[in-house]
């Protein structure tokens, strides 16, 4: 009786880690510490669907400047690039989110001291419903992976990330410390990450 108790026991460890591991997405993909999602609203409705704003966006549009600063901290871009397999930039359930998705603008980040890194990534979905659709699926089984270049020792388990839907359109910022670099606030850095969210509020007066 006493070998079944062990038995089970030792599963359970085994099964309640295997969840742990997913949950956090493991080494090659891991999931933030942190994690907050928004869902669109009624002032992003001129933007409901790529029908009323086909345009495509643009690398230039998205990332004008090659910095990003809030709060007086700043994180200078350390590249761009415009991905049209949008699957490509997610794992999990989030991949099977990014249906009808034509394009993902991705940028990254690192504070002048390379102890913060971050990067921010913009999803063209078909409608408002979509977009909601995919910030639930990175909250829930799914997320975006680490973009080509990051240096591997981006500790992103211990790090801040926001998803917004702004109407059709899916952003998500994502900030976190090297391994081994000591404490970090990263309030000033999530925030300066997350600042290319607000340029699509001029795609609301075209």
């Amino acid at each position: 009786m006493r070998k079944w108790i062990v038995v089970a026991a030792v599963l359970l460890v085994v099964v309640g880690a295997a969840a742990f591991l997913w949950s956090r997405g493991g080494a090659e993909n891991p999931r933030p510490a942190t994690f907050r999602a928004e869902p669109t609203t009624a002032h992003y409705a001129p933007i409901a669907s790529r029908a009323v704003d086909p345009a495509p966006l643009t690398v230039a549009e998205m990332f004008p400047r090659g910095s990003v600063t809030a709060g007086g901290v700043t994180l200078a871009g350390q590249g761009t690039e415009a991905l049209t397999d949008c699957a490509s930039a997610v794992w999990g359930s989030a991949e099977q989110a990014v249906a009808g998705c034509t394009q993902a603008l991705r940028a990254r980040y690192a504070t002048g001291d390379g102890k913060v890194l971050g990067q921010f990534v913009i999803f063209n979905l078909p409608d408002s419903a979509a977009a909601d659709k995919l910030v639930t699926a990175l909250g829930d089984g799914g997320f975006v992976r680490p973009a080509p270049g990051t240096p591997e020792n981006f500790d992103g388990s211990r790090g801040w990330a926001q998803a917004r839907a702004l109407g059709h359109y899916v952003t998500v910022s994502w900030v976190g410390p090297v391994r081994d670099g000591g404490a970090t606030d990263l309030t000033y850095p999530q925030l300066a990450v997350d600042s290319p969210s607000l340029l699509i509020q001029r795609r609301l007066v075209r």
